[in-house]
């Protein structure tokens, strides 16, 4: 859904600003999301459904590796099982449980942006946990632009996932924003001079005429970045998983994990309970991001639900097309206000849909609403008023032009004027801004692991087991920001598991400050997110 840290900070300002209201606050963060609604509003990207959205295989009664949620996190991991085990010849069996349909939740619910934040965020970074592990989140971030490209060519799904490169433009209305920005790209350009190329500052007139922009604009500053469709390139891959590894890979959808059980003297294995039985396992690896806490408790207070709020929209019929008379891609985020912003992609093909999301800080109350939120069956109405009327704003009446027309009327799913579609969704907003990956502590999960030996032993190697010691383990909490943390993640995740670490080579790419440790889980708490905040 973009990056929401702006409305966080605007949220916790508030609270911390009146006692009583912190502590609602408090006590909304630390109960349960419980778990996804049913009927949640309906996403433009999960329509028409994919053949697989309400695929339920048979249940086993036992898996090497239960993954539970079906988004890019979990489709990571078990990519990065089944192909690492197939690889190395080992039968392993994995089930993915999704609470709802496949892809229901933040992936099939965002704004299709592989946008990272770059020198947004180096400052701060570099702040708090130094230049060397800085520069390894900043590249990690990058890394997505090629990977997610390369993962969908892999598959054959280049064409359906809609990956293109696009240029982001980051658009400002107010002078100090503009000014402290362009502060931030000095030192990003010093320090990482790999991607200096990649960033370019454009003053008023230069931005206005360049992008098509309404006559109010300051400037902007430009970057490479990527685009895709999150809901076809997830269901595109797990439908070939399925496919690939029929007697390897169970998928089950409307399948909610409800409880977890630790072993016991009797049953060396988890015990996951659903309202279609119970199944044993020595590994569980969560990836529900927002719904997190749900099954881990000891995480309430450290990835605190966010809902957000997104849209559809026909362009006016003056704005060019991407891709027709050379015309290159562009995403967008209009900085409007130190709090507040919103974020913008175009589709390729249909209607070339206008992708807008934010709207965040256009009333005191909508932290309030949004913060610990899980409830996706609506959305804000001040937010999606904001976003239904701000667009011929941001690129000019003159440059927006008449209303787009539908290309078929009474077609009846969508709706026919400027705006054909409006949705939530819930992300996971880690308190220390880092995301959650690796292997839970006792501490944390709350339960205590399996014992080695329940472990499948390799075939080929005796004595050799196909895993890392069982336990619980996650990848989650990154804060609006998922299409460029969640993929490597969750294929890091996936090696950890496998005890492939050092085959992996995640020591040379993968930030160790993303770890869970029992330290970093008795540091982080919501009242400091101000300070994590404050750049």
């Amino acid at each position: 859904m973009g990056n929401t840290l702006s409305l966080v900070r605007l949220a916790l300002t508030e609270f911390l600003d009146n006692l009583h209201t912190f502590q609602t606050l408090q006590a909304r963060i630390q109960r349960s999301p419980g778990l996804p609604l049913p009927n949640p509003s309906r996403s433009f990207w999960s329509y028409p459904p994919s053949p697989i959205a309400t695929h339920v295989s048979q249940l086993p009664t036992h898996a090497d590796f239960i993954v539970v949620g079906s988004g890019i996190t979990g489709t990571s991991v078990v990519r990065r099982l089944l192909y690492s085990a197939s690889a190395e010849g080992h039968n392993v069996r994995v089930v993915m449980l999704e609470a709802r349909d496949v892809c229901s939740g933040a992936t099939g619910r965002n704004g299709g942006h592989i946008s990272p934040p770059l020198y947004h965020d180096y400052t701060s970074l570099k702040r708090d946990h130094g230049q060397a592990v800085a520069q390894k989140i900043i590249k990690l971030r990058l890394a997505h632009l090629e990977e997610l490209r390369s993962v969908a060519e892999q598959e054959g799904i280049l064409t359906e996932s809609q990956w293109r490169e696009v240029e982001s433009v980051d658009v400002f209305y107010n002078s100090d924003m503009f000014e402290k920005a362009k502060r931030k790209v000095q030192t990003y350009k010093a320090d990482l001079a790999f991607d200096a190329e990649h960033h370019e500052v454009c003053e008023a007139k230069e931005a206005i005429e360049k992008y098509r922009l309404a006559p109010d604009t300051l400037g902007c500053i430009s970057s490479s970045a990527g685009a895709i469709h999150p809901y076809q390139f997830v269901t595109g891959i797990l439908a070939k998983l399925l496919s690939r590894y029929p007697d390897r890979f169970s998928l089950c959808a409307n399948t909610p994990c409800t409880s977890i059980s630790p072993p016991t003297s009797s049953n060396p294995y988890y015990t996951l309970s659903t309202p279609r039985g119970t199944i044993t396992t020595p590994h569980i690896i969560h990836a529900t991001n927002g719904w997190a806490s749900t099954l881990l408790e000891k995480l309430r207070g450290k990835i605190i639900p966010f809902r957000g709020n997104m849209s559809a929209q026909r362009p006016g019929q003056s704005l060019p097309i991407p891709g027709s008379n050379h015309t290159s891609h562009h995403s967008f985020v209009f900085y409007t206000r130190p709090i507040g912003y919103d974020y913008l992609t175009q589709l390729p093909t249909g209607e070339h849909e206008l992708m807008l999301g934010g709207g965040f800080a256009q009333d005191g109350d909508e932290g309030y609403e949004a913060m610990a939120n899980t409830d996706d069956t609506t959305y804000s109405t001040r937010t999606t008023a904001h976003l239904s009327g701000v667009l011929p704003r941001y690129f000019g009446e003159d440059n927006w032009g008449r209303e787009g027309v539908p290309l078929e009327r009474g077609e009846g799913m969508w709706a026919e004027g400027r705006v054909k579609a409006l949705w939530s969704g819930i992300l996971g907003i880690s308190v220390d801004l880092i995301p959650w990956v690796g292997r839970l502590p006792r501490v944390v999960s709350g339960r205590s692991e399996p014992p080695l030996s329940s472990v499948v032993k390799s075939e080929k190697e005796e004595g050799v087991h196909v895993s890392a010691a069982p336990g619980e383990w996650i990848a989650a909490g990154y804060s609006g920001e998922g299409m460029v943390h969640a993929w490597l993640s969750g294929k890091a995740l996936a090696d950890m598991v496998l005890g492939r670490e050092a085959e992996g080579r995640l020591g040379e790419w993968f930030p160790d400050v993303m770890r869970v440790t029992e330290k970093r889980w008795k540091k982080a708490k919501a009242e400091n997110l101000l300070d994590a905040l404050d750049d």
